[in-house]
Protein backbone atom coordinates (compact mmCIF):
# COMPACT_ATOMS: atom_id res chain seq x y z
CA UNK A 1 0.00 0.00 0.00
CA UNK A 2 1.00 3.59 -0.23
CA UNK A 3 1.19 4.82 3.18
CA UNK A 4 1.40 8.63 4.51
CA UNK A 5 3.16 8.64 8.24
CA UNK A 6 2.57 11.95 9.52
CA UNK A 7 4.49 12.40 13.38
CA UNK A 8 7.98 10.65 13.28
CA UNK A 9 8.74 11.37 17.12
CA UNK A 10 10.04 7.91 19.53
CA UNK A 11 6.57 6.37 18.56
CA UNK A 12 5.90 7.02 15.11
CA UNK A 13 9.39 6.43 13.37
CA UNK A 14 9.98 2.98 14.30
CA UNK A 15 5.77 2.58 13.56
CA UNK A 16 6.51 3.81 10.29
CA UNK A 17 9.85 1.58 9.59
CA UNK A 18 7.75 -1.07 10.43
CA UNK A 19 5.72 -0.57 7.58
CA UNK A 20 8.13 -0.24 4.99
CA UNK A 21 10.05 -3.71 6.56
CA UNK A 22 6.40 -4.88 5.96
CA UNK A 23 6.94 -3.43 2.18
CA UNK A 24 4.51 -0.42 2.33
CA UNK A 25 5.74 2.41 0.46
CA UNK A 26 5.90 4.85 2.90
CA UNK A 27 6.24 9.04 3.37
CA UNK A 28 7.06 10.68 6.34
CA UNK A 29 6.22 14.07 7.59
CA UNK A 30 7.24 15.49 10.91
CA UNK A 31 7.10 19.28 12.01
CA UNK A 32 10.76 19.06 12.42
CA UNK A 33 12.19 17.64 9.04
CA UNK A 34 15.59 16.18 10.48
CA UNK A 35 13.45 13.48 12.58
CA UNK A 36 11.47 12.55 8.96
CA UNK A 37 14.83 12.65 7.07
CA UNK A 38 16.55 10.32 9.96
CA UNK A 39 14.19 7.21 8.77
CA UNK A 40 15.45 7.03 5.99
CA UNK A 41 12.21 7.24 3.78
CA UNK A 42 10.55 9.39 1.71
CA UNK A 43 9.73 13.08 3.20
CA UNK A 44 7.14 15.01 2.03
CA UNK A 45 7.34 19.08 2.94
CA UNK A 46 3.23 19.28 4.11
CA UNK A 47 0.88 16.74 5.52
CA UNK A 48 -0.98 17.44 2.54
CA UNK A 49 2.10 16.45 -0.02
CA UNK A 50 2.61 13.08 1.95
CA UNK A 51 -0.82 12.61 1.85
CA UNK A 52 -1.89 12.65 -2.07
CA UNK A 53 -2.40 9.47 -3.37
CA UNK A 54 -2.36 7.50 -0.28
CA UNK A 55 -4.32 4.45 0.44
CA UNK A 56 -3.59 4.99 4.04
CA UNK A 57 -2.82 8.19 6.16
CA UNK A 58 -1.99 7.83 9.73
CA UNK A 59 -1.07 9.95 12.37
CA UNK A 60 1.03 9.81 15.57
CA UNK A 61 1.82 13.96 17.00
CA UNK A 62 1.00 15.45 20.11
CA UNK A 63 -2.12 16.87 21.28
CA UNK A 64 -5.21 17.90 19.65
CA UNK A 65 -4.24 21.21 18.13
CA UNK A 66 -1.57 19.19 16.41
CA UNK A 67 -3.60 16.49 15.21
CA UNK A 68 -5.77 19.28 13.95
CA UNK A 69 -3.26 21.38 12.13
CA UNK A 70 -2.15 18.15 10.47
CA UNK A 71 -5.35 16.82 9.41
CA UNK A 72 -7.82 19.96 8.83
CA UNK A 73 -5.35 23.21 8.63
CA UNK A 74 -4.70 24.83 5.27
CA UNK A 75 -1.06 22.08 4.42
CA UNK A 76 -3.15 19.12 6.51
CA UNK A 77 -3.96 16.02 4.87
CA UNK A 78 -7.55 15.88 4.66
CA UNK A 79 -8.12 17.97 1.75
CA UNK A 80 -5.03 15.69 -0.47
CA UNK A 81 -6.81 12.42 0.82
CA UNK A 82 -8.60 10.67 -1.48
CA UNK A 83 -12.57 9.56 -0.41
CA UNK A 84 -11.41 5.63 -0.36
CA UNK A 85 -8.29 6.30 1.58
CA UNK A 86 -8.28 5.24 5.42
CA UNK A 87 -7.29 7.86 8.30
CA UNK A 88 -5.63 5.98 11.33
CA UNK A 89 -5.07 8.12 14.15
CA UNK A 90 -2.55 6.86 17.03
CA UNK A 91 -2.06 9.87 19.00
CA UNK A 92 -3.91 10.14 22.60
CA UNK A 93 -6.20 12.80 22.43
CA UNK A 94 -9.55 13.86 23.34
CA UNK A 95 -12.69 11.56 21.88
CA UNK A 96 -14.05 14.77 21.00
CA UNK A 97 -11.33 16.03 18.19
CA UNK A 98 -11.80 11.90 17.15
CA UNK A 99 -15.50 12.37 16.55
CA UNK A 100 -15.08 15.41 14.83
CA UNK A 101 -12.60 13.84 12.59
CA UNK A 102 -15.04 10.70 12.16
CA UNK A 103 -17.87 12.94 10.69
CA UNK A 104 -15.45 15.12 8.74
CA UNK A 105 -13.88 11.93 7.34
CA UNK A 106 -15.98 8.26 7.72
CA UNK A 107 -12.87 6.00 7.15
CA UNK A 108 -11.07 7.64 10.21
CA UNK A 109 -9.97 5.63 13.21
CA UNK A 110 -8.89 6.64 16.73
CA UNK A 111 -5.79 4.33 17.65
CA UNK A 112 -4.55 5.45 20.62
CA UNK A 113 -1.76 2.74 21.10
CA UNK A 114 -0.31 1.10 24.71
CA UNK A 115 3.34 -0.51 24.69
CA UNK A 116 5.53 2.89 24.53
CA UNK A 117 8.77 2.79 22.74
CA UNK A 118 10.10 -0.76 23.23
CA UNK A 119 6.30 -1.62 21.65
CA UNK A 120 7.01 0.51 19.05
CA UNK A 121 10.34 -0.35 18.23
CA UNK A 122 9.76 -4.55 18.45
CA UNK A 123 6.39 -3.92 16.66
CA UNK A 124 4.54 -5.22 20.02
CA UNK A 125 1.98 -2.24 20.80
CA UNK A 126 -1.45 -2.65 21.88
CA UNK A 127 -4.07 -0.54 20.12
CA UNK A 128 -7.20 0.06 20.88
CA UNK A 129 -10.01 1.59 18.06
CA UNK A 130 -13.17 3.43 17.68
CA UNK A 131 -14.54 3.25 14.57
CA UNK A 132 -17.31 2.13 11.83
CA UNK A 133 -17.14 -1.61 11.05
CA UNK A 134 -15.78 -0.29 7.43
CA UNK A 135 -12.96 1.61 8.42
CA UNK A 136 -11.87 -0.36 11.35
CA UNK A 137 -11.59 -3.45 8.42
CA UNK A 138 -9.88 -1.30 6.36
CA UNK A 139 -7.18 0.06 9.15
CA UNK A 140 -6.59 -3.51 10.60
CA UNK A 141 -4.29 -4.87 7.40
CA UNK A 142 -2.19 -1.68 8.06
CA UNK A 143 -1.59 -1.66 11.96
CA UNK A 144 -0.63 -5.64 11.80
CA UNK A 145 2.82 -4.28 10.70
CA UNK A 146 3.57 -2.69 14.63
CA UNK A 147 1.05 -4.30 16.69
CA UNK A 148 0.69 -7.54 18.77
CA UNK A 149 -2.97 -6.78 19.69
CA UNK A 150 -5.73 -4.79 17.93
CA UNK A 151 -9.61 -4.59 19.44
CA UNK A 152 -11.90 -2.27 17.69
CA UNK A 153 -14.00 -1.15 20.98
CA UNK A 154 -16.70 1.07 19.81
CA UNK A 155 -17.60 3.83 17.58
CA UNK A 156 -15.60 6.80 17.04
CA UNK A 157 -13.79 8.06 20.20
CA UNK A 158 -14.47 4.80 21.84
CA UNK A 159 -10.39 4.41 20.97
CA UNK A 160 -9.51 7.71 22.90
CA UNK A 161 -12.05 6.68 25.76
CA UNK A 162 -10.38 3.04 26.32
CA UNK A 163 -6.68 4.68 26.39
CA UNK A 164 -7.74 6.91 29.22
CA UNK A 165 -9.48 3.91 31.12
CA UNK A 166 -5.99 2.64 30.24
CA UNK A 167 -3.86 5.59 31.98
CA UNK A 168 -6.03 5.69 34.60
CA UNK A 169 -5.05 2.25 35.68
CA UNK A 170 -1.52 2.96 35.56
CA UNK A 171 -1.66 6.15 37.63
CA UNK A 172 -3.39 3.84 40.53
CA UNK A 173 -0.93 1.09 40.06
CA UNK A 174 2.68 2.96 40.00
CA UNK A 175 1.09 4.83 43.58
CA UNK A 176 0.37 1.92 44.99
CA UNK A 177 3.90 0.36 43.49
CA UNK A 178 5.78 3.50 44.88
CA UNK A 179 4.39 4.08 48.62
CA UNK A 180 5.31 -0.08 48.37
CA UNK A 181 8.87 0.11 47.43
CA UNK A 182 8.98 2.82 50.03
CA UNK A 183 7.75 1.18 52.82
CA UNK A 184 9.92 -2.17 52.18
CA UNK A 185 12.91 0.40 52.65
CA UNK A 186 11.50 1.64 55.70
CA UNK A 187 11.55 -1.81 56.76
CA UNK A 188 14.89 -2.45 55.49
CA UNK A 189 14.01 -5.76 53.74
CA UNK A 190 15.97 -7.13 51.13
CA UNK A 191 14.20 -5.52 47.52
CA UNK A 192 14.86 -8.51 45.60
CA UNK A 193 13.38 -11.08 47.84
CA UNK A 194 10.31 -8.98 48.39
CA UNK A 195 10.14 -8.74 44.82
CA UNK A 196 10.69 -12.35 44.78
CA UNK A 197 8.09 -13.29 46.93
CA UNK A 198 5.45 -10.64 45.41
CA UNK A 199 5.72 -10.62 41.77
CA UNK A 200 4.48 -13.95 41.24
CA UNK A 201 1.23 -13.65 43.04
CA UNK A 202 -2.23 -11.40 43.34
CA UNK A 203 0.15 -8.23 43.27
CA UNK A 204 1.67 -8.56 40.25
CA UNK A 205 1.93 -6.41 37.64
CA UNK A 206 3.05 -5.08 34.51
CA UNK A 207 4.70 -2.02 35.97
CA UNK A 208 5.96 -4.44 39.22
CA UNK A 209 7.92 -6.51 36.75
CA UNK A 210 9.40 -4.08 34.67
CA UNK A 211 10.06 -1.30 37.21
CA UNK A 212 10.38 -2.35 40.76
CA UNK A 213 14.00 -3.12 39.80
CA UNK A 214 14.33 -0.19 38.26
CA UNK A 215 12.61 2.27 40.98
CA UNK A 216 14.51 0.63 43.42
CA UNK A 217 17.69 2.01 42.23
CA UNK A 218 16.40 5.68 41.42
CA UNK A 219 16.36 5.21 37.82
CA UNK A 220 13.74 7.15 35.84
CA UNK A 221 14.69 7.27 32.12
CA UNK A 222 12.42 4.54 30.72
CA UNK A 223 9.73 5.75 28.14
CA UNK A 224 7.08 7.58 28.77
CA UNK A 225 7.14 10.38 30.43
CA UNK A 226 5.27 12.89 33.45
CA UNK A 227 4.29 15.23 31.26
CA UNK A 228 2.81 12.93 29.07
CA UNK A 229 0.77 11.30 31.80
CA UNK A 230 -0.18 14.29 33.05
CA UNK A 231 -1.40 15.58 29.26
CA UNK A 232 -3.47 11.83 29.68
CA UNK A 233 -4.71 12.12 32.69
CA UNK A 234 -6.25 15.89 31.64
CA UNK A 235 -7.97 14.13 29.20
CA UNK A 236 -9.55 11.53 31.47
CA UNK A 237 -10.58 14.62 33.90
CA UNK A 238 -12.15 16.41 31.47
CA UNK A 239 -13.65 12.91 29.56
CA UNK A 240 -15.30 12.80 33.19
CA UNK A 241 -16.65 15.46 33.28
CA UNK A 242 -19.18 15.20 30.79
CA UNK A 243 -19.94 11.30 31.26
CA UNK A 244 -20.02 12.01 35.28
CA UNK A 245 -17.85 9.25 36.36
CA UNK A 246 -15.61 9.63 39.72
CA UNK A 247 -11.94 9.59 39.17
CA UNK A 248 -10.72 10.62 43.00
CA UNK A 249 -7.91 8.35 42.70
CA UNK A 250 -6.99 9.81 39.31
CA UNK A 251 -7.23 12.92 40.26
CA UNK A 252 -4.90 12.86 43.16
CA UNK A 253 -1.93 11.13 41.50
CA UNK A 254 -2.31 13.98 39.16
CA UNK A 255 -1.55 16.23 41.40
CA UNK A 256 1.22 14.31 42.65
CA UNK A 257 2.79 13.74 38.90
CA UNK A 258 2.44 17.51 39.35
CA UNK A 259 4.69 17.90 42.34
CA UNK A 260 7.33 15.67 40.15
CA UNK A 261 7.20 18.00 37.09
CA UNK A 262 8.59 21.36 40.10
CA UNK A 263 10.72 18.58 41.38
CA UNK A 264 12.09 18.63 37.85
CA UNK A 265 11.10 15.12 36.57
CA UNK A 266 9.15 16.23 34.25
CA UNK A 267 10.81 13.88 30.94
CA UNK A 268 11.51 11.04 33.42
CA UNK A 269 9.19 8.18 33.09
CA UNK A 270 5.67 7.64 35.07
CA UNK A 271 7.38 5.99 37.78
CA UNK A 272 9.27 8.96 39.23
CA UNK A 273 6.39 9.31 40.77
CA UNK A 274 8.34 7.41 44.09
CA UNK A 275 10.58 10.37 43.99
CA UNK A 276 8.03 12.51 46.47
CA UNK A 277 8.15 10.30 48.81
CA UNK A 278 10.68 10.75 51.22
CA UNK A 279 12.90 7.59 52.84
Amino acid sequence: MRIAFIGTGVMGAPMAGHLASAGHQVTVYNRTRAKAEATGLTVADTPAAAAAGADAVITCVGNDDDLAAVTLGPDGAFAAMGDDAVFIDHTTVSANIARRLAATRPLSVDAPVSGGQAGAEKGQLSIMCGASEAAFDRARPVMEAYAARIVHVGAPGAGQQAKMVNQICIAGVLQGLSEALRFAQASELDLDKVFEAISGGAAQSWQMVNRWPTMARDEFDFGFAVDWMRKDLGLALDEAKRNGAVLPVAALVDQFYAEVQKMGGGRQDTSALMRRLPR
